[in-house]
């Protein structure tokens, strides 16, 4: 059985299939209603099944097989006491896996200026919120924090170039989710992205200065508990 982000939860489902159970954890009702809908429309329903909840105060009660977690840590206010904490719901010899973002490796050759500024835009934002923007980094720093020994781990992240790519919509869309954010932090405003108009201005610039985009690798990390 394993414990996973509500988020993610339907290539554990098929990890596990029928014959296991997969619990999903999310502190967003609306992440727990899209992650109940995908599994029923993929099939997974009869053994994948969630909760709302916040993981510092998640108390199931049973153990798992397997913890495993996407983007999570980078939002908590101490991922060293939390992870030690689900640690704790493991059985012996269980896994425990986290994917986080290095957003600080995102990058661009040859560097231009709008790009630069997006990037910008989306670190400054989410640190001035208070959350961590290199937690692919930190965790070995992490895992060691919580009793864990050191991890396996792999790092993997889209690079792209060319008029078609998708990386411009992409950067487009994500800074337009986080322009309130960004605005209410001080870190952009409306009138500075010209979100609308952002993904075509920032496919001329790459088009024209023949770039290639590389957006922040997804860093793994799993350990197995004594």
């Amino acid at each position: 059985m394993a414990a996973a982000s509500a988020t993610s939860p339907c290539w554990p489902g098929r990890l596990v299939g029928p014959s296991g159970r997969v619990l999903g954890v999310d502190r967003s009702a609306g992440a727990v209603d899209l992650a109940e809908r995908r599994a029923t429309s993929s099939g997974q329903c009869y053994w994948t099944r969630f909760t709302t909840g916040e993981l510092d105060t998640f108390s199931p009660d049973e153990t798992f097989d397997a913890v495993i977690g996407r983007l999570v840590l980078m939002y908590l206010p101490d991922p060293v006491a939390t992870l030690r904490r689900l640690v704790g719901f493991l059985r012996p010899g269980g896994i425990i896996a986290f994917q986080e973002m290095a957003m600080p490796l995102t990058r661009s050759f040859p560097e231009a200026p709008l790009f630069r500024k997006c990037r910008g835009w989306i670190i400054e934002t989410i640190e001035r919120a208070g959350f961590e923007v290199d937690m692919g980094g930190r965790l070995p720093m992490v895992f060691a924090g919580a009793g864990l020994p050191a991890p396996q781990m792999n790092s993997a992240g889209l690079a792209s170039s060319g008029p078609d790519s998708p990386i411009y919509d992409y950067i487009a869309e994500t800074l337009r989710s986080l322009l309130p954010m960004a605005e209410a932090v001080g870190a952009a405003t409306a009138a500075e992205m010209k979100v609308d108009t952002l993904a075509e201005r920032l496919r001329s610039e790459a088009v024209e200065q023949q770039m290639c985009i590389m957006l922040p690798p997804l860093v793994g990390a799993w350990a197995n508990t004594e």
